[in-house]
């Protein structure tokens, strides 16, 4: 497989090791100020840039017909532009907030655990997540997804950085040296307190699912998640 990286940073070079480990060829490293030089020859292009190059890398891909994995974070107001542009195109196209296996496992967690606790007035959720200084976003696009399934399963309305009101969760988003990133989920009331967390040790969590993804989107054609690579019903 031809992979095109879109964003060529720490996370694009951990994403060109473990690609060329099992057996695929790189045909393009794009910084954020460098042209497209080469991306009509990929298969399948991976996209970890900046919020500011997000909308620009997806649309070049979907516009030459090239199937897109992003994990950049930061642009979501432009999703819904982006995915009715692949459906134009006739695309195909991943977003994942967090491509790491394990933390695709977490999110189901997060929501069956959040099902259960729904009725339990008594417990009052919050939200800690801690990645390395050079992350860009507040809080992190997986803290997002973390609140978005909770709320889809309880009364819950919004997720706040703020003071939160009755019906918000807090989240704590805290930038310490090279974190690669930890999300703490807490239940807790007068009497005790419920917690599950994720932990990453490095990088190649979310490179490798990445490449997974890339493997697995190439000659199909619409919008999916990783819960359809990881077969999560």
């Amino acid at each position: 497989m031809k992979i095109a990286l879109l964003g060529y940073g720490k996370m694009g070079k951990v994403i060109e090791r473990i690609a060329q480990e099992r057996g695929h060829e790189i045909v393009l490293r794009k910084g954020s100020s460098d042209a497209f030089d080469g991306l009509e020859l990929a298969d399948v292009a991976i996209d970890f840039s900046i919020p500011s190059s997000a909308v620009g890398n997806i649309t070049a891909c979907f516009e030459r017909g090239i199937p897109v994995i992003s994990g950049t974070t930061g642009w979501l107001e432009h999703y819904d532009e982006m995915t009715a542009l692949c459906q134009e195109k006739n695309g195909a196209f991943i977003y994942g907030s967090n491509f790491s296996l394990g933390v695709n496992i977490f999110f189901e967690l997060n929501a069956y655990l959040a099902k259960m606790m729904a009725k339990l007035s008594q417990y009052k959720v919050g939200m800690e997540e801690i990645h390395h200084t050079q992350k860009l976003d507040a809080p992190s696009g997986t803290a997002i997804s973390l609140a978005e399934g909770i709320i889809a399963n309880s009364q819950l309305k919004n997720w706040t950085m703020d003071e939160p009101e009755a019906d918000e969760i807090k989240i704590e988003a805290k930038r310490i040296g090279q974190v690669p990133g930890t999300h703490i989920v807490t239940y807790n009331s007068e009497v005790d307190q419920i917690e599950i967390a994720h932990v990453a040790h490095s990088r190649a969590g979310f490179a490798l699912g990445a490449v997974v993804a890339s493997e697995w989107i190439l000659g199909k054609k619409g919008v999916f998640s990783m819960k359809d690579v990881l077969d999560i019903k």
